[in-house]
C-alpha cells in the first residue's frame, strides 16, 4: 500500500522571462481546496496590474484530485503545462500560480506552454521536497484494568502517545502509518473492551 507521498516543505518563488513577458511563479504547500482559494485571491490582489494568474494543484496521496486553470490565455497553454510539471516530480498537496506580465509581444501557443512550464518547474526547484507519511489519527479508549497489553502495543510498535487521559477509562490519541493500520488495529481489537475510533 501506497503509504508516503512527496509535496514542499515551504513556498518557493521562480522565474521565467520571454521576449519582455514576466511570469513570477509561486509554488505552496496546501491541504485543502478553501486554502487554495484564498491563496489565489491573495496573489490575485497582490499582482493586480498582471495580465494573467493561472494555476495547477493537486491534492491528497492517492492524488486523484487536481485542477488547472488558464485564466484567459489560450486553452490549455497554461494551467495544463502548471499541472504538468507537478505530474512530473509527482508532487501533491501543492499549488502552483505563475503570475503574467506581458510584455507588448505575443508568445502564441508553443511559446506560452514553454513559458508557464519554465516557470512553475523553477518554483518547484527552488523548492525543498520532502517525503511525508500518510497516517491515521485514531482514539484509543479502554478500561484501566487492560492498561499493561495496551501499554505494550505502544512501546512494542513505537507508537505515539498524545494528550493521554488514565482514569477508570482511559483514552490515547495516536497516529498509525498505513500501511501498518490493519496489523496494528487487529493485535489492538483483542483487547477486552478497547474501542478504536477514527478521528
Amino acid at each position: 500500500m501506497e503509504d508516503t507521498y512527496k509535496t514542499i516543505s515551504k513556498t518557493s518563488e521562480g522565474l521565467f522571462k520571454d521576449k519582455g513577458s514576466k511570469f513570477i511563479s509561486y509554488a505552496f504547500p496546501v491541504e485543502s481546496e478553501d486554502e487554495i482559494r484564498n491563496i489565489v485571491l491573495t496573489i490575485k490582489k497582490e499582482h493586480h496590474s498582471a495580465r494573467h494568474h493561472c494555476y495547477a494543484w493537486r491534492l491528497g496521496h492517492e492524488k486523484l484530485v487536481f485542477r488547472a486553470n488558464d485564466d484567459g490565455e489560450p486553452s490549455s497553454t497554461a494551467g495544463k503545462p502548471i499541472l504538468g510539471q507537478i505530474q512530473s516530480y509527482d508532487l501533491t498537496n501543492i499549488l502552483i500560480v505563475v503570475v503574467r506580465y506581458f510584455g507588448g509581444t505575443l508568445l502564441g501557443v508553443s511559446g506560452l506552454i514553454n513559458a508557464y512550464r519554465n516557470a512553475a518547474q523553477d518554483a518547484i526547484l527552488q523548492a525543498e521536497i520532502i517525503e511525508k507519511l500518510v497516517e491515521k489519527q485514531l482514539l484509543i479508549e479502554f478500561d484501566y484494568g487492560v492498561m499493561n497489553e495496551v501499554m505494550k502495543i505502544f512501546k512494542d510498535e513505537k507508537l505515539p502517545q498524545n494528550e493521554p487521559k488514565f482514569d477508570l477509562r482511559c483514552q490515547i490519541k495516536t497516529q498509525i502509518r498505513l500501511s501498518e493500520l490493519n496489523r496494528i488495529e487487529d493485535g489492538l481489537k483483542k483487547i477486552e473492551g478497547l474501542k478504536i475510533s477514527y478521528l
